[in-house]
């Protein structure tokens, strides 16, 4: 993969961006990238070292206020790095709502499992010979865990992992897929839930499953149209879902602001459209990148054109170019997301000092 350095003007739409937005995401994602610095405990080949951030992260929280002063900084203190990598491919995410329950019943018979007990790290030598990350030991030999068909059947039913519950197999379904939720509850409560875990086996598109089988085209699939056949065959619905024998389990979360997004890999509060999920391979958590693509706005497409902040990750989220846009909470984010599946562009935003150690390395 080739590297070479452009300059802001020569990105569409750079100056008439909100900059002010986007620098209040990236001095959050300063904080923690300079306190604990989780986001680098994986070689990202386009965002270097966390030293390499420090200095332009002391600069942010002084930046001055407004749009200019916003822009001005990033253009001072950033050069933009553009990815001989091919085009790129972006989808959207977002915080389901969904009705809940505490207690299992008729009208809520689906769990929402917390992490179990037994599902761990597998050492090197067992990650290597079943090509997984996670999984279960068994007689003191790694396994893979159990697939979504058999957590689903009951297997951990013994556990007491149940967090909550919901109405139907699909709307838990689509909670994993985005890896967040809010239940809200009869007396006007809500749940806050954020990911925690997923099983380890690897993650299958039940929409693409569809394709494959001749039930949907791909020009016809989204989000929505994927829920309408699940709505509308249900007798097949649970051997579809079943496809994808990834698993992801929750966590609840507690004193959360409820204005603010879920949390993210960063372990921070995802913004809507300035928040985008990457590969982590490429890409270190609160990295700025500069997003070219289109979006839905009721019929039509319009262009999208933002610097947002790697936030946030994703086991279908692979290769340099490719992006998951936080689109928000509820119904609207959902049409928003759901409908998202665009080309497009991922730029990266480097401190001056770094993009010349880029250029001179050969990245794959």
């Amino acid at each position: 993969m080739k590297l070479h350095v452009t300059a802001f003007e020569n990105l569409p739409g750079w100056k008439d961006d909100d900059h002010e937005a986007a620098l209040q995401v990236f001095v959050s994602a300063c904080r923690e990238m300079t306190s604990t610095g989780a986001g680098f405990a994986r070689d990202a080949r386009l965002s270097g070292a966390r030293q390499d951030w420090t200095a332009v992260c002391g600069l942010a929280g002084s930046a001055g206020a407004g749009l200019v002063a916003a822009r001005l900084f990033f253009e001072k203190n950033f050069v933009p790095v553009r990815l001989d990598s091919g085009t790129g491919h972006f989808t959207g995410y977002f915080e389901p709502e969904i009705e809940g329950s505490r207690q299992q019943s008729a009208d809520y018979p689906v769990p929402v499992l917390a992490r179990p007990d037994d599902l761990v790290t597998l050492n090197a030598r067992d990650s290597k010979r079943l090509g997984l990350t996670y999984g279960r030991i068994v007689n003191g030999k790694g396994q893979p865990y159990f697939t979504r068909q058999q957590i689903e059947s009951g297997i951990l039913e013994d556990r007491r992992l149940e967090l909550a519950w919901v109405r139907s197999w699909a709307e838990l379904f689509f909670m994993q897929v985005q890896g967040s939720g809010r239940l809200r509850m009869k007396d006007g409560s809500v749940i806050r839930l954020a990911y925690a875990a997923k099983s380890g086996l690897p993650y299958t598109s039940i929409g693409k499953v569809l394709i494959e089988r001749g039930e949907k085209t791909r020009e016809g699939m989204s989000m929505q149209a994927l829920r309408a056949w699940l709505d509308a065959n249900p007798g097949k619905a649970r051997e579809l879902m079943w496809q994808n024998r990834s698993y992801v389990f929750f966590r609840r979360l507690e004193g959360i602001d409820p204005s603010l997004g879920p949390v993210g890999a960063q372990k921070l509060p995802l913004t809507p459209m300035r928040s985008l999920a990457a590969d982590r391979s490429y890409w270190a958590l609160g990295a700025p990148v500069w997003v070219s693509t289109r979006i839905h706005n009721g019929r039509s497409l319009e262009p999208f054109n933002h610097l947002m902040v790697v936030q946030d990750t994703g086991s279908a989220i692979r290769g340099p170019q490719r992006g998951d846009i936080f689109f928000g909470t509820g119904d609207a984010a959902a049409v928003g997301a759901g409908k998202l599946d665009q080309p497009g562009e991922m730029v990266a935003i480097v401190p001056v000092a770094l993009a010349q150690k880029l250029l001179k390395r050969k990245l794959q």
